[in-house]
C-alpha cells in the first residue's frame, strides 16, 4: 500500500493475506531441516532400533496368545516413536533469542500463521517420517489389512498424532525461550507411550498398569493403528483413536495459542 505525504510517496507493508503467510512460515521452517539432520536421523534410527529390540526380545512370548502378531503389533509403536516429539520449537527458541521472532510480530505477518506454518511443516515432515516405517514393516513381513487406503489411513493417523503433540515444545518455547526447556519436552511422551499397551494387548495388563492404560488416550490410539493393521476396517476402533488425537489436541494446541497470544503481548 503506498501513501502520499509532503514529503513524497510514503511505502508500507501490505498484507499477503493468511493462507500466503502460513504458506511462507512453512517454507522456511522445510528448508531449514536440510540444514539440521540431527532433529531427522534419531526420528528414524531410534523407532527401528526400539522395533528390532522389542521384537527380537519379545515376540516369542508374545505371540503365545493366540492370534497375536507382534511384528504387525509393534509397527504402530515405531511409528509413534518417529513422529512424536519433532518439532521446530527449538527454532522457535533460537528466532526469540535474536530477536527474529519480535521483529517478526511487529510485521503484517497473521500473529497466528506463525505457529500453523511452522505446524503445517511439522506435519509434513512427520508424514514422511512414517513412510521408512511402513516400508520396514513390510520388508520382516508386515501386511495390511485394510488395504492400500488403510496404508494412508495409518499415515494419516500418526501424521497428525505428531502434529497435535508439537503443540506441547511450542507451548513451553513460546512460554520460556529456553532450548533446555524445549528438549526435555520429549519425556512428556514417555508416560504417554509407556503406560499404555506398548508390549502387550490391554486384556493382558494387570494391576494399576491395565487401570492406567483405560484412561491413556495413547491405548486407543495405537488401538486404531493396530486394527488397520491386523483387523481391516473397524470403525469404532478408529472413531476411539481419532477422538483420542482430538482431545489431546485440544490440550496442546491450546496451550500453544495461549503460549503466542503470552508472547505477541509481551513484544
Amino acid at each position: 500500500m503506498t501513501t502520499t505525504t509532503a514529503s513524497g510517496p510514503l511505502i508500507s507493508a501490505r498484507k499477503a493475506g493468511f493462507l500466503s503467510d502460513v504458506i511462507a512460515v512453512a517454507e522456511r521452517a522445510l528448508r531449514s531441516l536440510p540444514r539440521d539432520p540431527e532433529a531427522v536421523i534419531p526420528a528414524l534410527v531410534f523407532p527401528i532400533m526400539f522395533f528390532v529390540m522389542n521384537v527380537g526380545a519379545l515376540q516369542k512370548m508374545a505371540e503365545s496368545i493366540p492370534g497375536m502378531d507382534y511384528k504387525a503389533f509393534q509397527l504402530p509403536v515405531a511409528i509413534l516413536f518417529a513422529v512424536t516429539g519433532n518439532s521446530r520449537a527449538i527454532t522457535v527458541v533460537t528466532d526469540i533469542q535474536h530477536g527474529y521472532f519480535d521483529r517478526l510480530s511487529i510485521t503484517p505477518v497473521n500473529r497466528l500463521a506463525l505457529l500453523l506454518g511452522l505446524m503445517v511443516a511439522d506435519l509434513a515432515m512427520a508424514a514422511t517420517l512414517t513412510v521408512p516405517v511402513v516400508l520396514m514393516g513390510f520388508l520382516v513381513g508386515v501386511r495390511f489389512e485394510s488395504g492400500p487406503v488403510g496404508i494412508l489411513a495409518f499415515v494419516l493417523l500418526g501424521g497428525v498424532w505428531g502434529l497435535v503433540f508439537t503443540g506441547f515444545p511450542y507451548a513451553i518455547a513460546l512460554k520460556t525461550g529456553n532450548p533446555a526447556a524445549v528438549n526435555v519436552s520429549f519425556l512428556l511422551f514417555f508416560p504417554f507411550l509407556f503406560m499404555t499397551t506398548l508390549f502387550l494387548p490391554q486384556e493382558a495388563l494387570t494391576g494399576w498398569m491395565a487401570t492406567v492404560a483405560i484412561y491413556n488416550p495413547v491405548t486407543y490410539l495405537l488401538a486404531a493403528m493396530r486394527s488397520l493393521v491386523s483387523a481391516g476396517w473397524e470403525p469404532a476402533a478408529l472413531l476411539e483413536g481419532v477422538l483420542a488425537i482430538a482431545g489431546v489436541g485440544l490440550v496442546s494446541l491450546g496451550l500453544a495459542l495461549w503460549a503466542l497470544a503470552g508472547r505477541a503481548r509481551r513484544r
